[in-house]
């Protein structure tokens, strides 16, 4: 009934920052992992581009406190050809960490060369 009332403000995600320690050398993997380049350099924080497949920008910023314990946000992508893409990431610097699957659904978890995990998915 109040709904119309406390109606949320018009909201879209517009980048995902990931922390890190080198965001330069990040940027390497995630440039070639997404076919994109970088779009903002001010030093301690990279933005890359984002392409027509992930529709946001991903910010790469600089942190001096190393990543403990797993991401509490992580990315999601999905692909009409998960196995040879899990291929090509590793072969970028990725690393596998398992894989996972539901009805009709299937995905890999992977972490990128600072150990950040991102998962890739496609139905089945």
């Amino acid at each position: 009934m109040l709904a119309h009332i406390f109606r949320p403000m018009a909201l879209s995600i517009g980048m995902v920052t990931i922390d890190c320690a080198a965001p330069r050398a990040l940027a390497e993997f995630w440039t070639r992992a997404l076919g994109t380049s970088i779009a903002v350099d001010v030093g301690d924080f990279l933005m890359l581009a984002p392409n027509e497949e992930a529709g946001v920008a991903l910010g790469l910023q600089r942190v001096p406190e190393p990543r403990t314990g797993k991401n509490r946000v992580h990315l999601d992508m999905t692909t009409t050809d998960r196995q040879a893409e899990v291929r090509r990431l590793v072969a970028l610097g990725a690393t596998e960490l398992g894989e996972h699957e539901a009805p009709g659904f299937a995905w890999t978890v992977l972490a990128d060369p600072e150990g950040n995990e991102f998962c890739v998915a496609t139905g089945q």
